[in-house]
């Protein structure tokens, strides 16, 4: 099952999320536009350009090449989507999940986080399959920390299906495989840095929703 939406209202429109949805749509549609202009050859291209590959990564940090076109891939790969389906279920997700975590810890704050989110969740898959040359391309890396968070800092929430929606994240390789250890360690990391703020207190002043709710809107 996939979740459609949580009884957690937000006090503030979620402008970051709004934006990384857009982002992303837009970043899919430029991929439609290239696959009409140049086919399925070209997608792949395009994909191993900006998408995050292992290999690349792996010689580049060797090297010592921190800020080149390989490392600079971690970052650009989680605004790229393989399907429509990869596209529309990661947005929902990050509808669902990243307007609360926003709310909770700030705009600037998420957006850090949501980026760094990615970028581990792009290097977790990076160790594990080092020498891969297969692009990694998606957001749910970061989305997956989102989760992580939301789990964290929002216990009591409704969602009924977040367990078994959470494997239906959506593809991470440019051939449609799932790369579970980048899900994996987005999610780590987006609980580690829940509990962080659990424990420090921060945006402590958001009140956490009743287990039963009244009617209101929803995020």
């Amino acid at each position: 099952m996939i979740p459609l939406r949580d009884r957690n209202p937000t006090r503030r429109t979620p402008v970051v999320t709004y934006s990384l949805i857009g982002l992303c749509v837009a970043a899919f549609a430029g991929e439609l536009l290239i696959t009409a202009v140049n086919g399925d050859a070209g997608l792949e291209r395009f994909f191993e350009h900006w998408g995050a590959v292992p290999a690349d990564i792996t010689s580049a940090l060797e090297s010592g090449n921190y800020f080149g076109q390989a490392t600079l891939g971690m970052l650009t790969s989680m605004f790229l989507h393989g399907s429509w389906l990869h596209v529309l279920g990661n947005m929902l997700f990050l509808w669902i999940f990243g307007n609360n975590v926003e709310d909770r810890i700030g705009r600037i704050p998420f957006l850090l986080f949501y980026l760094v989110g990615g970028i581990a969740a792009a290097l977790s898959q990076v160790v594990i399959d080092p020498h891969s040359t297969v692009p990694l391309v998606g957001a749910s890396g970061a989305i997956a920390a989102a989760l992580g968070a939301y789990i964290v800092l929002f216990p009591r929430a409704r969602i009924l299906s977040l367990v078994s929606g959470f494997t239906a994240l959506g593809a991470e390789t440019a051939n449609g495989s799932v790369a579970f250890f980048a899900h994996i360690g987005g999610f780590a990391l987006g609980v580690v840095v829940g509990l962080i703020l659990r424990v420090v207190g921060a945006g402590s002043a958001r009140r956490e929703p009743p287990l039963n709710p009244a009617p209101g809107p929803m995020g």
